[in-house]
């Protein structure tokens, strides 16, 4: 029964982070809404800290992996998107396939240097650069998201332990 409502809980308030992100997208128009966005809004809902060095890690982990993900498309696949797949020895394929290892090695180098190691940045660094986010406003686009994504987190966690003392509900 515990772990049934932790589960329960743990989902519903992934849901809602992402909610408050979807209706930014929905409203605006633009793309607050991207793939690795998601496990970082799990990890938020799982472990329910509001601890801001972890928080800080987040988003600074996020912003290496755009920056990095915009650097290696400018350098290996600018004009090329995996919006469908490449034909086999094409020079979009190559150009793409070397910009996504550049990425991940950017990306990798990034945050082990500044001690900001987020897997689910590693994603973001290949969805920009693969083509999918790949302008500067789109990569900054990122960033809001997941200042927006972490600033939320704080807030509900915040009033959750004023409310009830603690960041996790007792299951018991």
């Amino acid at each position: 029964m515990t772990v049934d409502r932790y589960r329960l809980g743990t989902s519903l308030y992934a849901g809602v982070l992402f909610t408050v992100l979807g209706a930014v997208a929905w409203l605006s128009g633009q793309p607050f809404v991207f793939p690795s966005l998601g496990p970082s809004a799990f990890l938020l809902a799982f472990e329910r800290t509001g601890d801001r060095g972890r928080l800080a890690r987040i988003v600074a982990s996020h912003s290496i992996g755009g920056v990095a993900g915009l650097v290696a498309y400018t350098l290996f696949g600018a004009g090329a998107a995996l919006t469908a797949t490449p034909p086999p020895h094409s020079a979009a394929g190559l150009h793409l396939v070397a910009s996504g290892i550049c990425s991940i090695v950017l990306t990798s180098w990034g945050l082990i240097a500044t001690d900001t190691t987020h897997a689910p940045a590693c994603a973001t660094t290949l969805i920009v650069s693969l083509g999918l986010l790949s302008t500067p406003e789109q990569v900054a686009i990122i960033v809001v998201s997941v200042v927006v994504l972490v600033v939320v987190h704080a807030v509900v966690v915040a009033g959750f332990e004023r409310l009830v003392g603690d960041t996790h509900p007792r299951y018991e």
